[in-house]
C-alpha cells in the first residue's frame, strides 16, 4: 500500500514546480531538476531546463569511449543557466570542457498532459564546432510560441569526438553515440516534462543533418524517434564513408610532437593531452584555405570489435534499398549554400592563385571527392568546365562559378542524392529556403546580405543572440518566423507541415521522385519543381551510385 501511495504522489508531483514562481522543479526517474521561467518571442512564459547532464563526464579512462548514460543523482540539479561547450578551437579555453555531454528541455507552461510533440535538435559545425547554448546560436524564443517540448543537446567534437584509428582501441563515432545516449535520455525522462516520447522528431542542421540521414539507417538509433528533419547537410553525397580516419589520428598525434608510427604511441599521446592541446591545434588539422575539407571529421562504418557499431555498411546503399524506418522526412537547402568558402578563397591572393594553377589537386579537398587518381582528374576537368567554361585566361576562376561550386559540392548535391533516394520509398516535403533579410551569416561585398546563404534558415526558427535582435511582430522578418516555426511545428505533430494548429497560405505539397516539387520559403512561399536539375545532374553523371549486389 505504500509503494502504491508513493508511486501517486511521484506522478501527481511529476510536474510540480517549487514555491518560487522563478524557479520550477521537475522530479525525473533521474532526480529532481531546477529549471527557470523564460518568455517566447511573443511573450509567453515557458520553462527551461539547461545544461542537464545526459552521460557521464567522457573525461580520463573515459576520453575516446561511447557514452555511459548518467547515473541517478540525489540533489536537485541545477539546469538554471546554459551548459558547457564541447572541446573546440576558441581564444577563451575557460569556456570549453570535456564535461559537455549537457542537454535542453524547453516546455510550455501548462498543466502536463504528457502527449506534446518533441523536437530534438543537432547543432551544426563540421563535427568540429558551436554547441547548442541558447545564448549564442541555439534560442528556443521563437520555437517556444508552438505547443511542442523542445530539446537541443551537445555532442562531443573533433577528434575527441571522432577519433576513429579502425582497431578496438577507437573504432570510432562517438559524437555520434553521444547524439544516440541523448535520444535514449529523452525517451525515459521527456513525459515529466509534458512530451510524448512516441512522437519525437529529430531535426539537424549541416552536421546535424548529417548526424540525422546516418540516425535514419543506424541500428542505434531505431525507435528513438519517428520523424525527421534534415537541413542542407547530408551522408548521402559524394564523399565517402571510410572505416576509419588513421591519417587524422596520426597528423594529431604530430601536431602534438608525438611519436604516429603505431596506434599504442598515438592513443597515449592523445589520452595525455590537455583540452587546450586539442583546442590550438583544430585549425592545423586541415589542408587549405580556412578549413578545407569543410567536412574533414567524418562518421565511418565501423569494423565489428564486439561493441555497439553506430554505423555498419555505407549509408547511401542502405538508403538506396529502403533499408531504413519509413518515416515522414522534412528536408532542403538555402539558395546560396555554403557562399562563404568561395569568398575566402577569392579574397585572399594566395588562395586564389594556388586554386588558379592547382585546381586539379584542390578541387578534390574542397569539394569533398576522390583524390590523386585518373577519375579525380577526369572530374575535376568536367566540374572546372561545367562551372568556369573553357577560358585560359588567368581570371578563369570567377565569383559566380565558384559560389554554385561550392553551394552544390558541399552541400547540394548530397542533399539532392538524399531527398531523391529517400523519395522512392517514403513522403519527403522539400524546400528552398531564398528568402534575403536584413541579417546574414555572409555579408558580400560590403556590409549588405548577399541572398539566402548555409545558416541563414536558421535565423527564423531559433534565436541566435550573437547574430540578430528578437524580431517582434511588426519587423519585416515576422512572417518568415510565424511560416516557418509553424510549418516545423505542424510537421513535428502530425507528419505533415500542412496540418496542425498553424495554418498557412500555401499548400506544401509532398514530393514525387518525377516532379521534385519543392516549396519556395520567402516572402510569397511558392511550390516549384526540380531545383538545380541542371546542376545536379552534372553530378549524377560524375558520381554514380556504386553498391553491393
Amino acid at each position: 500500500m505504500l509503494s502504491i501511495v508513493s508511486s501517486f504522489i511521484f506522478v501527481l508531483c511529476a510536474f510540480c514546480v517549487s514555491t518560487e514562481e522563478e524557479f520550477p522543479v521537475v522530479n525525473t526517474k533521474l532526480g529532481p531538476i531546477r529549471g527557470r521561467y523564460l518568455e517566447s518571442r511573443l511573450g509567453n512564459k515557458f520553462l527551461s531546463f539547461r545544461g542537464i547532464r545526459y552521460a557521464e563526464a567522457p573525461v580520463g579512462v573515459l576520453r575516446f569511449q561511447p557514452p555511459i548514460p548518467v547515473k541517478t543523482w540525489n540533489e536537485t540539479f541545477d539546469a538554471t543557466e546554459d551548459g558547457p561547450i564541447c572541446v573546440q578551437e576558441t581564444q577563451d579555453p575557460s569556456i570549453i570542457t570535456e564535461d559537455c555531454l549537457r542537454l535542453n528541455v524547453y516546455t510550455i507552461n501548462k498543466s502536463p498532459d504528457r502527449n506534446r510533440a518533441v523536437i530534438i535538435y543537432f547543432h551544426p559545425g563540421g563535427f568540429y564546432e558551436l554547441s547548442s547554448q541558447s545564448k549564442f546560436v541555439a534560442g528556443p524564443e521563437y520555437l517556444m510560441d508552438h505547443d511542442i517540448v523542445f530539446v537541443t543537446a551537445n555532442y562531443r567534437l573533433g577528434i575527441l569526438g571522432f577519433l576513429s584509428t579502425g582497431t578496438k582501441e577507437a573504432p570510432g563515432n562517438n559524437g555520434l553515440k553521444d547524439q544516440v545516449v541523448a535520444m535514449r535520455w529523452v525517451q525515459e525522462n521527456i513525459e515529466q516534462f509534458g512530451g510524448n516520447p512516441n512522437s519525437v522528431t529529430i531535426m539537424g542542421y549541416s552536421a546535424g543533418a548529417i548526424s540525422n540521414s546516418l540516425h535514419m539507417v543506424s541500428p542505434m538509433s531505431q525507435g528513438l524517434f519517428h520523424r525527421v528533419i534534415v537541413m542542407s547537410g547530408s551522408a548521402s553525397a559524394q564523399w565517402s564513408i571510410p572505416s576509419d580516419q588513421l591519417d587524422l589520428a596520426k597528423k594529431q598525434a604530430r601536431l602534438l610532437n608525438c611519436s604516429d608510427e603505431s596506434i599504442d604511441s598515438i592513443m597515449e599521446c592523445l589520452r595525455k593531452a590537455t583540452k587546450e592541446d586539442f583546442s590550438k591545434t583544430v585549425r592545423d588539422m586541415f589542408e587549405f584555405a580556412v578549413s578545407n575539407p569543410i567536412i574533414l571529421f567524418k562518421p565511418v562504418v565501423e569494423r565489428d570489435f564486439g561493441q555497439d557499431r553506430f554505423l555498419t555498411e555505407d549509408p547511401t546503399c542502405l538508403i538506396q534499398s529502403g533499408k531504413f524506418p519509413k518515416i515522414e522526412v522534412l528536408a532542403g537547402v538555402t539558395e546560396h549554400e555554403f557562399l562563404f568558402p568561395a569568398i575566402d578563397i577569392l579574397k585572399n591572393d594566395s588562395y586564389r592563385q594556388q586554386m588558379s594553377t592547382n585546381f586539379a589537386k584542390l578541387s578534390p579537398i574542397c569539394f569533398l571527392y576522390e583524390r590523386d587518381s585518373t577519375n579525380s582528374e577526369r572530374i575535376s576537368s568536367n566540374l572546372k568546365s561545367y562551372y568556369f567554361g573553357n577560358s585560359n585566361s588567368s581570371d578563369w576562376l570567377t565569383f559566380d562559378g565558384l559560389r554554385k561550386l561550392s553551394a552544390d559540392g558541399i552541400i547540394g548535391f548530397g542533399m539532392h542524392r538524399f531527398m531523391k533516394l529517400v523519395n522512392v520509398h517514403t513522403t519527403v516535403y522539400r524546400y528552398e529556403f531564398n528568402y534575403t533579410g536584413r541579417y546574414s551569416h555572409t555579408y558580400y561585398p560590403a556590409d549588405k546580405p548577399y541572398g539566402a546563404v548555409h545558416h541563414d534558415d536558421l535565423l527564423y526558427l531559433l534565436r541566435v543572440p550573437v547574430m540578430t535582435p528578437m524580431f517582434n511582430k511588426t519587423d519585416p522578418e515576422n512572417p518568415i518566423v510565424e511560416n516557418m516555426t509553424g510549418w516545423w511545428t505542424n510537421f513535428a505533430s502530425t507528419g505533415n507541415p500542412n496540418v496542425g494548429a498553424f495554418k498557412s497560405s500555401v499548400e506544401w505539397l509532398p514530393s514525387t521522385t518525377q516532379e521534385g516539387q519543392y516549396l519556395e520559403i520567402n516572402e510569397t512561399p511558392t511550390m516549384n519543381k526540380q531545383l538545380f536539375a541542371d546542376r545536379y545532374s552534372v553530378w549524377d553523371t560524375l558520381f554514380p551510385i556504386e553498391c553491393p549486389n
